[in-house]
């Protein structure tokens, strides 16, 4: 598959990220060698996979899984099944995963893949051959201390179910090869609504330190999948009003705030927000532009751009989605002196509890989930401290800050390890 290009300025998703991690490099005055050494992944995957359908009609699929850096423990990323997974998306992604492992401290590295596929379009008998296969051209390359998928777009715990069981065909029993499974086959307490929760423990300090509240603040969240129907639960049980969300199918808005559990038990038997009655239903892009304290965008990428980016009526963007901003919006949110909590921080939640599900099943003992919580709380708010404390000094954008903080920590372990 070609090298897309996408976003503004005909940047590649990968060259994008590479921007910011110059940008932070410019900072700590890092020589070129080590930038190179740091921004090139360590292993390119790419591979076809036939599938026989239902139908007994012959499809091909294409897979991807890169590895980028390893220096700090072994590769750890989603795998996300959509129509627009390629190479220079699952580079951008696997980068941005080395980074946000290094900034919450957990000891992983950073990897990132999935299969170029609308999963809409299968049965999921024809979901779990592809899976399946897939693993069969992978197996050799992932593993509980080689890489360890998680969870993206469109894969679930399901999904991990069926990598576990065709991996340990090969290797015997082994729960720890992903992340993101079902309860009964390992899984962790607390791991699906992992990710929301890290985006409402920092939201909560970021507003804590504007000497705000949950509870004083309206919140527009974009996406109302798995992470953003999190988020709107955990705001609301917390007083927050969340004005307005969307999903796919479309956006709905009150100004009042929604009953977030209404809402959930109307999506339970809907499938869509749309068409809730106690809401209007509004525009997917107006949505973005609504007055709020923080706007949450938290379903796919690049969804601010130069082109409404000076429309955004938010003073607090959180980045729950995956570089949901391009970097000119990213620019015209730091002049307009809009607060920008970025993804390698704000949404590394979900790989931190990936970090405790792996330990249990390493140590094959099980935490319950107040101690997961209350450790993803620890490291979440340490992890934001550190940051916020370098933007401080350093007088830099909370992105900016967050890279120097995760480049350090990789840099200085290639250091130590050396190169040979």
């Amino acid at each position: 598959m070609g090298h897309r290009q996408r976003g503004e300025g005909q940047m590649s998703r990968f060259e994008e990220t590479n921007y910011y991690f110059r940008r932070a490099a410019a900072v700590m005055d890092l020589g070129e060698r080590i930038q190179a050494l740091l921004l090139n992944p360590y292993r390119e995957i790419i591979v076809t996979i036939p599938l026989e359908l239902d139908s007994g009609e012959i499809s091909t699929f294409t897979g991807y899984r890169i590895q980028h850096n390893n220096s700090r423990g072994p590769f750890k990323g989603g795998l996300r099944y959509h129509p627009q997974v390629d190479l220079e998306e699952s580079k951008s992604l696997a980068s941005l995963m080395t980074w946000k492992t290094a900034v919450v401290e957990v000891p992983f590295g950073g990897a990132k893949g999935g299969i170029t596929v609308d999963p809409a379009r299968l049965s999921p008998r024809e979901n779990e051959r592809l899976t399946r296969k897939f693993i069969q051209q992978l197996h050799e390359n992932i593993g509980p201390m080689k890489d360890i998928p998680a969870p993206d777009v469109n894969t679930n715990g399901q999904v991990m179910a069926h990598i576990m069981s065709e991996y340990s065909k090969y290797y015997g029993h082994s729960p720890g090869v992903v992340t993101g499974k079902p309860l009964a086959l390992h899984g962790s307490e607390g791991r699906e609504e992992a990710t929301g929760r890290g985006v409402v423990y920092v939201t909560e300090e970021a507003l804590r330190l504007q000497n705000k509240a949950v509870s004083d603040s309206r919140f527009v969240v974009q996406g109302f999948g798995n992470v953003g129907s999190h988020t709107c639960r955990l705001l609301h049980e917390r007083g927050g009003r969340v004005i307005a969300t969307s999903d796919v199918f479309g956006a709905i808005h009150n100004p009042a705030g929604l009953d977030i559990a209404a809402l959930l038990a109307w999506v339970a038997a809907n499938g869509t927000v749309k068409g809730f009655p106690h809401a209007s239903a509004i525009d997917a892009g107006e949505l973005l532009t609504l007055p709020c304290d923080v706007l949450i965008p938290a379903a796919l990428g690049h969804v601010l751009t130069r082109d409404n980016a000076q429309d955004v009526r938010a003073s607090m963007i959180v980045e729950a989605a995956n570089a949901p901003i391009t970097p000119e919006a990213d620019e015209i949110f730091e002049k307009a002196g809009v607060i920008v909590i970025p993804d390698i921080l704000a949404n590394a939640g979900g790989v931190t509890v990936s970090y405790f599900e792996w330990t249990q099943n390493i140590q094959q003992f099980t935490w319950g989930v107040d101690k997961v919580n209350e450790e993803l709380q620890r490291i979440m708010l340490r992890a934001f401290q550190t940051v916020y404390r370098v933007a401080l000094e350093k007088k830099l954008s909370m992105r900016t800050a967050a890279f120097v903080v995760g480049i350090g920590r990789v840099g200085k372990a290639t250091v130590l390890q050396g190169i040979s």
